[in-house]
Formats: C-alpha cells, sequence, structure tokens
C-alpha cells in the first residue's frame, strides 16, 4: 500500500507537471500568434521629403511620423519598408504588403483596383523653375520641357496641359531623379506636389529656385493610406485616422514638419 501511495502521488504530480507545461505551451503560442497579427508590414517610397526619405539608413518624415501614431491608436505595430514607387503598388495589389503610405492621391483610377482610408492630408501640384524663367503659370508650360515623377498625379497634370506623349515629358523614377533634370538643364520645369518643391526651394536656397502656384490648373488632392480591395484593416485605420486629427496629435505632427496648422475643416469635410 504504501509503495502504491508513493506511485499515486508521483503520478500525480507527473501528470500536473504535463498539464502545466502544455498550459505554458498554449499560452505561448497564442501570445506569439497576437503579436504576428498585430505587425504590419507596410511600403513606401522613400525619396519623396518631408513625406517620407532616407536619413542615416532610416525612413523619416511626415508620413512616418503620422502611420506611427495612427497604428498606435489603432493597436497595431508596423514595419515600414522603402521599396519604391511602382513596386509599393504591385506589393498592395499582391498582397505581399498590408499597406502603403507615400503620399499617395485618392483619385478615381486607383480606387478601381485598390481601397483607400479617410484622407490624411490636403496637397496640389505646384510648379518649380529656375528664378529668371518665363514661366508664370501651367499655360507658359506648353511648349516647355518638362520633368515629373512617373505614375503620380503631377505626370497626369501635365500630360493635361501638353498632352500625353508630348516629347517634352520627362518621366523619372522619383522627384529627385526630375529636378536633378532641372537642375541641369535639361528641363525647363518640374512638376511635384506643393510641399515637396516648396520644401526644396526651402533646404536649398543657394540654387535659385522658385515655386509657382496655379489653383485654377491644378485642383486640391488629399493622400490616404493604400489598401488591397476588401482589407479588412481599412476601418480600424479610418476610425484611427479621424481619432488623431480630433485628439490634436495630428496638428502636433503638421507643425512638427511644415511649420504651419493644417486645414481641418477640408479634411474633415471629406
Amino acid at each position: 500500500m504504501k509503495k502504491f501511495k508513493i506511485f499515486s502521488t508521483l503520478l500525480v504530480f507527473s501528470l500536473m507537471f504535463v498539464l502545466s507545461a502544455c498550459g505554458t505551451s498554449e499560452k505561448t503560442s497564442g501570445s506569439s500568434k497576437e503579436q504576428e497579427k498585430k505587425t504590419l508590414r507596410v511600403v513606401t517610397d522613400a525619396a519623396y521629403a518631408p513625406f517620407e526619405y532616407m536619413d542615416k539608413g532610416k525612413v523619416v518624415g511626415f508620413d512616418v511620423d503620422f502611420l506611427n501614431a495612427v497604428a498606435k491608436e489603432a493597436g497595431y505595430n508596423v514595419k515600414l519598408e522603402h521599396v519604391g514607387w511602382d513596386p509599393l503598388f504591385v506589393e498592395i495589389k499582391g498582397k505581399t504588403a498590408d499597406f502603403g503610405i507615400s503620399a499617395i492621391t485618392i483619385n478615381d483610377e486607383r480606387k478601381q483596383t485598390y481601397d483607400f482610408s479617410t484622407p490624411y492630408f490636403l496637397s496640389k501640384n505646384e510648379i518649380l523653375v529656375p528664378k529668371d524663367s518665363p514661366i508664370k503659370s501651367a499655360a507658359d508650360l506648353k511648349d516647355k520641357v518638362v520633368a515629373v515623377q512617373n505614375g503620380t498625379t503631377g505626370q497626369e497634370a501635365v500630360e493635361a496641359l501638353i498632352g500625353k506623349n508630348n516629347s517634352n515629358l520627362k518621366k523619372f523614377k522619383n522627384n529627385n531623379l526630375a529636378i536633378m533634370e532641372l537642375k541641369s538643364g535639361g528641363a525647363d520645369a518640374v512638376v511635384a506636389d506643393n510641399t515637396v518643391v516648396e520644401q526644396y526651394v526651402k533646404n536649398n536656397p543657394n540654387e535659385n529656385f522658385v515655386v509657382i502656384p496655379d489653383d485654377s490648373a491644378f485642383e486640391k488632392e488629399f493622400y490616404g493610406l493604400m489598401f488591397a480591395k476588401d482589407s479588412k484593416l481599412k476601418a480600424d485605420f479610418d476610425k484611427a485616422i479621424q481619432k488623431v486629427i480630433e485628439n490634436g496629435e495630428y496638428t502636433k505632427i503638421y507643425q512638427k514638419w511644415f511649420k504651419v496648422d493644417p486645414d481641418l475643416n477640408a479634411l474633415k469635410q471629406q
């Protein structure tokens, strides 16, 4: 009987150890799955200062700070990767990335293939030219060589002005290359988002460039996070964007990068 009691006691402790081990294993596994679920892969084209650009091997910019704020509000961790402009669209469509952020304008053509969050930024295209340029408005671009970033609304705006197949339209992989073409004399103007060209002039005063706005030729545009069609993440981030705008965090980030207050009413109307 004594031997049997000892054996029984050992058996009970053994079973308790096994069950305890199983419970620990399941808890760890569940925690791992939860962590995996909350880490999203986000893609960008980090050649578009001040929205996203590389600084000492790290992607920084307005979009990066905004992304971190809304992801935190939505309850997700994010891993942001620089993949380039064209690959960004391919990855989101193919669902190898969860979504993209890269000063992406919401328009009807893109909405046929992708879903967008509620707008988070108001923008418009403007013209970058040398100070002594005869170009004073968008109408003056018709006989000039114009550099743009390929696949952007800047390209579309110029095509509407001078024709889609016009040989004077030079398309580049990013705006940095387009501006380099202007600096080298290979183009008479660059058309790009206002904050991009304005920031370039501010950061490079010795290059003697000026920005030409033309509200009659360039319509207002709104940026959004871009998702694959029917993404379940959209609803979470729509709510988070609204919250970040309402609680003042958006204004703080905007002021940090642009030194002015955002037009919150324009965003809310959208």
